[in-house]
């Protein structure tokens, strides 16, 4: 059994497979990817094929972070639809296997864009692959989630309340520090929340660039990645966390596009993603955008503390880069108050 978010027990996944994953030949050979921060992430290679896994990391967790088999649910769901995914494979709910559960899936070989500057990608095809993004986004929110068999995937009643709920409490239970913005963004988080104007559909959860693989040969998006958050809720919250990704400084941990002379780089504005993503869904302008945008700013606050508490604690997937984003922590709360402050909405 292994216990380590850096190392699998081989011998025990290719016992498990074997019996389970029609024309699954071992011996396999893991290489863990520098992606996937939350669940460890593996490429194993058989001599036949490749395959991907996704573990829960071990150890303590808070309470319904890093699930995988909910990951594993909805990416099976989607198969056939306009949001590409990965094919699933195989769920262990067992976790007796390898000391967590994990699934396997269908590696799919194309391009992974580390941030939104796409300095990898000719200049001329840049916006093609951002129109990409909000093409299969806005694609994810028309998805009937009956015809799928998710109605059940998210619980009733209002996204917003619920989710301020929920990462309040997971923030408070990895929190090290007092941050005061944090602390104030959450009480108006609350007083200031629009009123519910019904939209319930599937929604991502950390819908980014770098949460996508796209084709080698073309702007399109090959498979979205990276399903834990997912659930049934308010899609502006996928929407404006594109936006906050691009409002964060550019560089390796902040991995934005700040001050960054979009036109002259190719890229689209923040303005031109939100216009082409209402008009591929039939609807006008939205009200009160800088409040999911400054939710968005307070969702990842709390991912982002969760990720730092467990480098701390010494299990996390990548514990240099976990430590390098808890000083990102005080930033996002500010940029969130910022947010609630703008004339966006």
């Amino acid at each position: 059994m292994s216990s380590s978010t850096q190392t699998i027990d081989v011998e025990a996944v290719a016992a498990y497979l074997s019996e389970r994953l029609p024309g699954f030949e071992g011996p396999i050979e893991a290489s863990k990817f520098d992606v996937g921060q939350s669940n460890p992430t593996f490429l194993l290679k058989t001599p036949a094929r490749k395959y991907v896994l996704r573990r829960k990391p071990p150890g303590q967790l808070l309470k319904s972070a890093h699930a995988v088999d909910r990951e594993f649910r909805v990416q099976k769901a989607l198969a056939g639809s306009n949001v590409p995914v990965a094919e699933m494979y195989v769920l262990c709910e067992d976790d007796d296997v390898i000391g967590s559960m994990f699934y396997v899936m269908e590696f799919k070989e194309g391009r992974l864009f580390g941030d939104p500057q796409l300095k990898d990608l000719e200049k001329s095809k840049r916006h093609g692959v951002m129109d990409a993004m909000n093409r299969v986004l806005a694609e994810l929110h028309m998805v009937d989630i009956d015809a799928v068999g998710l109605s059940d995937f998210g619980p009733p009643g209002n996204y917003f309340e619920r989710q301020i709920g929920r990462w309040s409490k997971q923030y408070r239970a990895s929190e090290t520090e007092t941050v005061a913005d944090m602390d104030m963004l959450m009480e108006r988080l609350v007083s200031e929340a629009p009123a519910d104007d019904g939209q319930r559909t599937l929604v991502h959860g950390d819908y980014r660039i770098d949460n996508m693989l796209f084709c080698k040969d073309r702007e399109d998006v090959l498979a979205v990645l990276d399903w834990e958050l997912s659930t049934i809720g308010h899609p502006y919250a996928d929407l404006a966390s594109v936006i906050m990704q691009w409002q964060m400084p550019p560089g390796d941990v902040g991995r934005g596009l700040a001050g960054i002379d979009r036109a002259a780089q190719g890229l689209m504005t923040d303005e031109e993603f939100v216009a082409k993503y209402c008009e591929r869904r039939g609807m006008g302008k939205i009200d009160h955008f800088g409040y999911y945008l400054a939710f968005c700013f307070f969702r990842m606050t709390g991912i982002i503390q969760g990720v730092y508490k467990r480098a701390l604690d010494g299990n996390a997937s990548n514990p240099e880069r976990a430590r390098q984003m808890g000083q990102y922590v005080p930033v996002f709360a500010e940029r969130g108050l910022r947010a609630l402050d703008s004339t966006t909405g």
